[in-house]
């Protein structure tokens, strides 16, 4: 596996969202099987494995926990703080939560969930509006100090507020949505990652599956699965977002590769200090996925699927709007 460098941090080029295998997509998998799967990513080349005290709340943090202990060392482990859940016992609270003091106390659990000594990559989930971002990143500045993180990491976060918290602590990477089917970040947010050196991790890569090419507007998802509630995966925005996937495909005919590997290695393409997170729950799965950083898309490819993507307009909102507001973007 190739590597790629998120600041100064090495990671992986092809990291594995975990989110999946706890909440969001449905039922949670078998965690013997996830830890297995986790354990095989990294017999992969696999060194970057992304999770957040949210994903359950906390049941993901520990599955992680579980399955990288043996190789803890030969790791890097990125989760999130931000949301207005009790450390102790989980209960959601409304909205965000970015105080100086409840940063500690998730850091302290989460550490104790992920079987370690240190975090390192410490994101900002959501931006709060109610805390100053200065504040957030000396709060973070602090347990870099103590040696209990090693980086720190905002998501979904602005240009401003970047810059803001970069003044006050190195931000390391900055995690948002980003992919064939979502390119937001790359007119304003990707300037300002050259300008201060900060990497990038798209999560949903692969658009929320969408681009596997698995997914039509037929598919039905599981009653808790949250693809049920993004307007741009109802079942009218799939029919006419086909024409993406129908581009994906051809170039990977063309390529003898699958839609998901076109995907990622596009994403790949972009810059070189990205390490998208695709996730799965399935072996085969994370297989092809990872067989992207073995595609090479030429100048040729690159210009055809440009040319080609100016030619499509997706179709509906990429989150629902009540997640939107939260966002610094």
């Amino acid at each position: 596996m190739q590597t790629r460098k998120l600041g100064n941090l090495e990671v992986s080029a092809i990291g594995l969202g975990c989110m999946g295998m706890t909440s969001a997509y449905g039922p949670a998998a078998d965690e013997a099987a996830m830890v297995t799967l986790i354990r095989r990513a990294h017999d992969l080349g696999v060194t970057h494995f992304d999770t957040a005290e949210a994903y359950g709340p906390f049941a993901n943090e520990r599955l992680l926990g579980e399955a990288l202990a043996p190789i803890r060392d030969k790791v890097v482990i990125a989760t999130k703080f931000g949301f207005n859940i009790d450390p102790d016992t989980g209960a959601r609270g409304p909205g965000t939560n970015s105080r100086p003091a409840h940063i500690r106390r998730v850091a302290e659990a989460a550490l104790k969930r992920l079987r370690t000594d240190r975090i390192d990559l410490f994101y900002q989930h959501r931006v709060d509006p109610a805390v100053p971002i200065e504040d957030v990143a000396g709060a973070v500045k602090d347990l870099i100090a103590e040696g209990k993180v090693m980086h720190f990491g905002l998501s979904e976060a602005g240009a401003q507020t970047i810059r803001r918290a970069h003044e006050v602590q190195k931000v390391t990477a900055v995690q948002s949505e980003y992919s064939l089917f979502w390119r937001g970040p790359e007119a304003d947010l990707f300037p300002v990652l050259d300008e201060l050196d900060i990497g990038f991790v798209p999560f949903s890569p692969l658009g929320a599956g969408f681009l596997t090419g698995k997914i039509d507007e037929s598919t039905t998802f599981d009653a808790t699965d949250f693809r049920n509630f993004v307007p741009r995966l109802a079942p009218e925005a799939r029919k006419a977002n086909m024409a993406l996937v129908g581009l994906v495909k051809e170039v990977a005919v063309a390529k003898g590769a699958t839609p998901a590997q076109i995907a990622l290695a596009w994403l790949l393409s972009r810059r070189g200090g990205i390490s998208p997170i695709p996730g799965t729950t399935k072996l085969h799965r994370l297989d092809e996925n990872l067989g992207a950083a073995a595609v090479v898309l030429t100048a040729t490819d690159l210009q055809g699927i440009d040319a080609a993507l100016a030619g499509i307009e997706v179709q509906g909102a990429r989150l629902p709007e009540a997640v939107l507001r939260m966002s610094g973007l």
